[in-house]
């Protein structure tokens, strides 16, 4: 459950921390005067970029030809996968047709009459 802070108190904190950040300023402009007026800097990154290194052609056909011959030895080591044939569709006989054709006809005739009877 949060709790309640009055506006006052809000107030009456922020002009304490101004306060605070004023002396500190101060304290900050006597040093910064006892060094004469300079401020140490940040140090520059400690790397500095450069430009590219330039890879001759006959390097990077070197590089791919080694990254070929690992890709290569990687992929014969794995085993492949054993792919199964799909085993060929089943066919209906024509007097197996014809027996799904009219036990869904009677199926329909029966749902028709079940409605026909409840209006």
């Amino acid at each position: 459950m949060p709790k309640q802070v009055d506006h006052s108190i809000l107030e009456m904190a922020l002009i304490g921390y101004q306060a605070e950040r004023s002396r500190i300023e101060e304290k900050i402009a006597e040093i910064e005067k006892e060094l004469g007026g300079r401020t140490p800097r940040a140090a520059a990154p400690a790397v500095a970029e450069g430009p590219r290194r330039q890879m001759s052609a006959a390097a990077r056909k070197r590089i791919a030809a080694a990254q070929k011959k690992r890709w290569a030895e990687f992929h014969s080591q794995t085993a492949k996968p054993v792919v199964k044939k799909a085993a060929p569709k089943r066919k209906l006989s024509a007097d197996a047709r014809a027996k799904l054709a009219a036990n869904l006809q009677k199926a329909r005739e029966a749902k028709a009459a079940k409605k026909a009877a409840r209006e």
